[in-house]
């Protein structure tokens, strides 16, 4: 079954950087759909973003909504994402509410009520090579810990940490367009 849908995936991808135009509003939602259906999430639960290495910041893809919203300096130091991109390291937060963490993008209504946050997350970096090209983020949200979903495993980060071949060529086709 994951496998299934891990391979869904590549073959989304690979689509899309046939088709050899950035992708527009609709792709990113069914790659968003993708990956949110390989990790029992919703689709508002997905985040990838990609790093511009010549000012050191991070910006969001998917969400689509949070692009606008503004960047995240590498040199956060509230920022998981930019610790997964400064360490290339994967790691997973089953607790991340109570974990000091920057909220401006939570607070980004994505159809969800207010009071529904972060409380579990993995966060994985994208790869090209030795050089990381960007993050990507599974989040469960909900009113509390026990309302958010089950917790993620080992094995949910390793599988997260395996998709980065294909996402890599998904943000190489958004940074030609």
């Amino acid at each position: 079954m994951i496998e299934r849908q891990v391979t869904e995936l590549g073959s989304l991808v690979d689509a899309m950087v046939r088709s050899g135009q950035t992708p527009g509003t609709e792709g990113l939602a069914q790659l968003a759909q993708t990956l949110a259906k390989l990790f029992g999430v919703a689709s508002d639960e997905v985040a990838i973003l990609t790093l511009n290495p010549k000012n050191k910041t991070l910006r969001f893809v998917i969400p689509e909504k949070l692009a606008v919203v503004g960047t995240i300096p590498l040199t956060s130091t509230s920022a998981l994402a930019a610790r997964t991109a400064r360490e290339r390291k994967a790691e997973l937060i089953n607790n991340f509410s109570a974990s000091r963490h920057a909220t401006v993008f939570e607070g980004v209504p994505l159809g969800r009520r207010r009071e529904e946050l972060i409380h579990k997350i993995m966060s994985a970096p994208i790869m090209d090579g030795s050089n990381v090209v960007g993050v990507i983020q599974i989040s469960r949200k909900g009113q509390s810990a026990s309302d958010s979903g089950p917790d993620f495993a080992q094995k949910d980060l390793r599988i997260l940490t395996s998709l980065s071949p294909a996402l890599e060529r998904f943000l190489k086709l958004c940074r030609a367009g």
